[in-house]
């Protein structure tokens, strides 16, 4: 028997709730100058304003049924997402041992290409990797890439670096796999997956203007490469297999979530243990073989404990009632305007708690609308440098190079390419109907 909560909105523990998350926000977006880790004060906000709401509800002598019921449904949630990240992630750190992207920026810094040529490499590689592999593991590596071809040439570097985020953003628009936020769309049922692949001509054309506007501020030339001093890397047993078994996980989880109702994460969870046979079969073979365990530690957890506090939070807020205020606005401006408004609100408030809300709001939209809004809070994380997972990710990886005054400069190129999705997905999903 399900509980109705009461909206909270207006009382003290709604208000005293809401101070609780824009002060932990402050912080989560201040991490850099407060030397905080972000998942620190997501995982107090999130923990903190349930234990406030039991709090409220033991004074007062309500039933705290309703309270235990919506904590259930967001540990579910939260759940599927959390273990499907953690696969995910344990798959990458198993390849980046295996030494694969390591022999990957090996063959792309050792072909003699110009710097033009390798700015459209990386982003062609940033925007094809991260729908398999997530917009902030494909930016953290390409940008690692990106800093071994040239150490010094901010003129390559800092639009390399732009393209690598917007791509990385753009790919992961139109995959349940490229992005937190696309992955929490999929996995709340607001479309199939095939449903997410018609954001592809609008992903890839936007992503496509705004590089060939970046590109022209790239230098000429070729970046410097001595072949007597850099080694080519080795390939560890079993690297190339292991990236077909990522490859196979995620056909698993498709197929099992769309034929068989699995969640998304048990699909993941199967290929973690076909990984971890595979591991076994090479040490049986007296190969090099590797250990699962000590992969996942290198795994972020403060991205996962991020995620678990900060939708947490976004979840105490929805059962406060703050949320029904959102639900009001899409119904008074349109649903469209909502939705492209999504995308500005996601470059200044990460895209992960903006998406959560909406998808709790649970606006009346139909499948155009929810890709639109899909691909908005993805693509439009890249207008400013820490509007996304990968621009954060990036800042840090590439500290002093890769600026938000350095971004900030290149942001009209990023305007324009957000601005032709919108057009695209306009033509293709409002009046030509091909989705």
């Amino acid at each position: 028997m399900e509980h109705e909560a009461i909206n909270l909105a207006t009382t003290w523990v709604g208000w005293v709730s809401l101070a609780v998350f824009v002060i932990a926000y402050y912080f989560i977006a201040t991490e850099e100058k407060y030397e905080i880790n972000k998942a620190k004060p997501a995982l107090f906000a999130g923990t903190f304003m349930f234990m406030l709401i039991g709090i409220y509800y033991a004074i007062n002598g309500l039933n705290p049924d309703a309270v235990h019921d919506e904590l259930e449904r967001l540990i579910l949630e939260i759940s599927e997402i959390f273990f499907f990240l953690l696969v995910a992630m344990t798959f990458i750190e198993t390849l980046l041992e295996r030494g694969v992207f390591d022999l990957m920026k090996y063959k792309l810094v050792s072909k003699g290409y110009t710097y033009k040529k390798l700015f459209w490499l990386t982003g062609f590689l940033a925007f094809f990797i991260s729908p398999v592999a997530d917009n902030l593991t494909t930016a953290l590596i390409l940008s690692t890439v990106l800093f071994t071809i040239d150490k010094k040439n901010l003129a390559f570097l800092v639009p390399g670096a732009i393209n690598i985020v917007v791509a990385a953003n753009a790919g992961g628009a139109w995959s349940p796999f490229g992005d937190i936020t696309t992955l929490m769309s999929w996995t709340a049922g607001k479309g199939e997956f095939v449903d997410f692949l018609y954001l592809f001509p609008a992903s890839i054309v936007g992503w496509g203007v705004t590089a060939f506007l970046l590109s022209l501020s790239v230098p000429a030339g070729e970046p410097p490469f001595d072949a007597t001093t850099e080694k080519k890397p080795v390939l560890l047993d079993g690297g190339m297999t292991v990236v077909y078994l990522g490859v196979l996980t995620i056909v698993i989880a498709v197929l099992g979530h769309t034929f068989f109702h699995f969640p998304a994460m048990w699909g993941m969870m199967f290929g973690l243990a076909i990984l971890k046979l595979y591991s076994f079969g090479l040490k049986r073979k007296g190969k090099n073989s590797f250990n699962i365990y000590v992969n996942m530690e290198k795994v972020e957890n403060d991205t996962l404990l991020f995620f678990f506090g900060i939708l947490s939070a976004v979840g105490a807020l929805h059962f406060l009632g703050f949320l029904e205020y959102v639900h009001e606005l899409y119904g008074t401006i349109g649903s469209t305007a909502a939705n492209v408004g999504v995308g500005f609100l996601s470059a200044i408030v990460d895209n992960v708690p903006v998406m959560s809300a909406i998808l709790k709001a649970s606006p009346n939209m139909d499948i155009a609308q929810w890709m639109l809004v899909t691909m908005t809070a993805g693509i439009g994380g890249s207008l400013i440098s820490f509007g996304s997972a990968a621009g954060v990710g990036v800042m840090g990886k590439l500290r002093g190079i890769y600026t938000f005054g350095s971004h900030m400069k290149h942001s009209w190129t990023i305007l324009v390419g957000y601005i032709i999705s919108i057009i695209i997905w306009y033509v293709q999903f409002q009046i030509m109907g091909l989705y």
